[in-house]
């Protein structure tokens, strides 16, 4: 069972995988796979995630901040980025809950929405999440929650968090507005001596205008904070680097406006100059993405199979494409998949982590395309089950949460740790002049 979840699904990409997930590419008589191969496929994923929770004398203990020793702490890979969130909030620090009451999201075919709970998650003991944070139900605004984040990062030899990020009147359609938090995210990278780079979300009515006047007033205002990732290319220069998230839904010629030197809105040689990442889900893209302008590419989803970008067995092409194209290639990696908490139709999409085994995999089949760089899926999207934070054997009335047992909750975190050395040191066998980050 274990090696069949491990191969990339077979099915073709043009047959749905959940794809309302990404925007404008599901097809239009988008159905589920049949409800037996659903039962099925839930069936296979309960014995799976659960067969553990079940040992008697289990016990739940309050969450606890763990501290980790700064003489433990290994060097940062500058190479190695995380997609990070704090979109996270409590009523403690926020007034109310945010994120952990997400709404349980309804099929897009009523006939099958009918067959599956709806409403929201009422935290602290109910979050959107198929596991539970060690940290509990924190908010992202609290000081100790962020610098414990920080702490984790660094154990785990992350050099660069990619900070979800909204414009200041924008937030995500769950949350609240958080950029007022990237000062204090930046100042807690730096005591640790991390690098924060932007992941720029698909904010209402995002193109090529706003989008200058938002990568510039991100440079003019944190630009000059030491924790700032820039990444120095071979040129020599130190240019910051954006993510930029569903890119695919704004049309190239939009984009060239922005990306290319002759734009009518260029950043191009201007002070607002940058390393624009582009996701790719469809193969078509990658000739969409070059006509737009954009310097590499990112897969994002922990999927694999989910889209053509997030499958293992394409990155070797896309990463000759990226070498023919002068391209950054960045795979996504990510521990494992389950968002069934809030879209509980969507089991097919599962990626059991398989004690850790899936993240291996994939660790091993990003290494293989020697990449520019490696991003991790995800620091905390708690939501997709992605996270590598530490989480808790947590068994409540209605719900028994996955956990990362038999290991201890810093699992992920070390064999992050593990593959991070070791692509430290393949990358220097293939690098001949090693580029870092800008002091």
């Amino acid at each position: 069972m274990g090696l069949k979840m491990l191969r990339p699904n077979s099915a073709s990409f043009g047959t749905p995988f959940g794809l309302d997930l990404l925007p404008e590419l599901h097809p239009p008589n988008a159905l589920l796979r049949n409800k037996v191969a659903l039962q099925k496929n839930d069936t296979v994923n309960m014995e799976i995630n659960t067969k553990n929770l079940k040992a008697p004398g289990m016990t739940v203990q309050p969450p606890k901040v763990s501290e980790v020793k700064p003489e433990e702490l290994p060097p940062l890979n500058y190479f190695l980025h995380v997609f990070y969130y704090s979109w996270y909030g409590n009523p403690q620090f926020d007034g109310k809950y945010i994120h952990w009451n997400h709404p349980v999201l309804e099929h897009w075919d009523p006939r099958i929405a009918k067959n599956y709970p709806q409403g929201r998650h009422k935290p602290p003991d109910d979050i959107g999440s198929n596991f539970y944070p060690e940290l509990g139900s924190y908010s992202s605004q609290d000081p100790a929650v962020i610098e414990t984040h920080m702490r984790q990062m660094c154990s785990a030899s992350i050099g660069v968090l990619a900070l979800s990020w909204y414009p200041p009147d924008s937030k995500d359609e769950n949350g609240e507005a958080t950029d007022h938090l990237v000062p204090t995210i930046l100042d807690k990278a730096h005591k640790y001596n991390l690098k924060v780079t932007f992941h720029i979300e698909p904010y209402s009515n995002r193109d090529d205008q706003n989008m200058y006047k938002n990568v510039k007033y991100i440079i003019d205002k944190y630009g000059s904070h030491p924790a700032f990732y820039r990444y120095k290319t071979r040129s020599g220069h130190s240019l910051p680097m954006f993510y930029v998230y569903d890119s695919y839904i704004t049309k190239p010629k939009i984009w060239a406006n922005l990306l290319t030197p002759s734009g009518s809105q260029s950043v191009r040689s201007s002070p607002y100059d940058g390393l624009f990442i582009a996701l790719l889900v469809e193969e078509k893209h990658k000739y969409d993405i070059l006509q737009s302008g954009f310097d590499g590419i990112y897969t994002y989803f922990a999927t694999n199979g989910f889209t053509y970008g997030s499958s293992h067995q394409n990155w070797a092409n896309l990463k000759s494409f990226c070498d023919k194209n002068n391209l950054i290639f960045i795979p996504s990696v990510g521990p494992g998949y389950i968002d069934t908490s809030i879209r509980p139709w969507n089991s097919q999409n599962t990626r059991n982590r398989i004690n850790g085994k899936y993240y291996e995999v994939g660790l091993s089949a990003a290494l293989q395309t020697h990449p520019t760089l490696i991003s991790i899926t995800s620091f905390n999207e708690w939501h997709e089950g992605t996270q590598i934070e530490k989480a808790v054997p947590k068994r409540t009335t209605n719900t028994v949460y996955l956990d990362y047992r038999p290991h201890k909750p810093s699992y992920y975190l070390k064999l992050t740790r593990k593959w991070s050395e070791k692509y430290s040191k393949e990358r220097m066998t293939y690098t001949l002049d090693q580029q870092l980050p800008a002091s």
